[in-house]
């Protein structure tokens, strides 16, 4: 018998998590000129890196040879302070997706169950297929979450609950009230986990807060990222804050060393450069406005989004929506198709600097003028 078929069933029928595509890939395949190529496709931060966080991790680079702090002590010290819980409260992650992952295999197993949305983030019912449990997808209500519907769809073998706000690829955000009645009415035996990768892109009247209900809600996990505002996607840092409890068991089940010496340093830095992510959210804001403007004046339906990047509706259907694609790709504009998240006729861009937005703009609409 063929090693491979004593895999788990389920595991062979995971179909990868598909990336946004990379510069150098576009480049080999169509020939452009890699200057000319701009990536809008992974919500990446178009500022770069934190300053402060480049120059602490440059410093690192001398201990290379030294295994990190596995357990992250400094950097957990510092999130502490800036958060208000205790450092046994905090889980550390090779990004965000690696502490969404810690939960998942400690609080599923074949035959318990997760709860999502539709249209939320690809790597939720990946994790869940990948552990064997089953996942319960929950239709969307307007592109976003249905909290209602989420709780009236835990079973007695529910584990856990998926909430992203805001949520990636729609951009859209649950209401702090409705999250708050959903924690009230939830089983404290199910572990909810509030996804919030794109907290600081939020105005301040639309922040939740959320780290002070972990006072109230034994159950609550909430998961943050240095990836996005930060800039530190390509080094891969995130974190949980959760019940000591809840920590104690992900950490258990964390592999050592998970964050490197130059991402425990970077994050770090990141975190108290308050400048740097001042001036990220001021350019994502302008550049929000700047494409839903652009997207009026191309009659092009969006999605309002509350994250740094939008969606968008290519006018007439699927097949539109991938010669527009490749248009794009031939133009050297990089965006995210999403079918895999059962919308078909959408595209999703991340913002970029100003003279990106508008190439993307300008290469749109020569996309859809390429329809007729």
């Amino acid at each position: 018998m063929y090693l491979c078929d004593f895999a788990p069933e389920y595991v062979r029928a995971i179909q990868p998590y598909q990336p946004g595509k990379p510069i150098s890939e576009l480049v080999r395949e169509l020939g452009l000129d890699e200057h000319n190529v701009i990536k809008l496709a992974s919500n990446e931060n178009p500022l770069g890196t934190s300053p402060l966080a480049l120059e602490a991790m440059n410093d690192a680079l001398n201990d290379a040879a030294r295994y990190p702090d596995g357990s992250g002590f400094d950097l957990k010290v510092a999130l502490s302070e800036r958060y208000g819980v205790s450092a046994d409260q905090i889980i550390l992650g090779n990004g965000s997706n690696d502490v969404l992952d810690l939960a998942a295999r400690v609080f599923l197993k074949p035959g318990a169950a997760a709860v999502y949305s539709q249209h939320a983030f690809a790597i939720y019912p990946l994790l869940v297929q990948a552990i064997g449990a089953n996942g319960i997808p929950v239709p969307a209500r307007d592109y976003g979450h249905d909290i209602t519907a989420m709780l009236d769809a835990i079973t007695p073998e529910t584990r856990i609950v998926f909430i992203a706000s805001p949520n990636n690829p729609t951009g859209t955000l649950s209401n702090k009230d409705d999250l708050q009645h959903f924690l009230e009415h939830v089983s404290r035996d199910v572990l909810v986990i509030l996804d919030e990768a794109y907290y600081e892109y939020l105005p301040e009247a639309n922040k939740t807060n959320s780290i002070t209900w972990l006072d109230q809600f034994s159950n609550l996990l909430v998961t943050r990222t240095f990836s996005k505002a930060y800039g530190l996607a390509g080094i891969r840092v995130g974190f949980g804050i959760a019940h000591p409890d809840v920590a104690n068991l992900m950490n258990r089940v964390r592999q050592p060393f998970n964050v490197s010496n130059i991402g425990l340093s970077g994050a770090l830095a990141a975190l108290h450069d308050v400048e740097f992510v001042q001036r990220t959210y001021a350019l994502n804001r302008a550049g929000m406005l700047q494409l839903a403007d652009g997207f009026r004046k191309l009659d092009v339906e969006y999605i309002p989004s509350y994250g740094n990047f939008m969606t968008f509706c290519v006018p007439g259907d699927a097949v539109n929506a991938t010669k527009v694609n490749q248009s794009l790709l031939q133009q050297g504009v990089i965006v995210r198709p999403l079918g895999i998240y059962e919308m078909p006729c959408h595209l999703r861009t991340s913002v970029g600097l100003e003279s990106e937005n508008q190439k993307f703009l300008k290469s749109l609409e020569r996309a859809i003028g390429e329809l007729a």
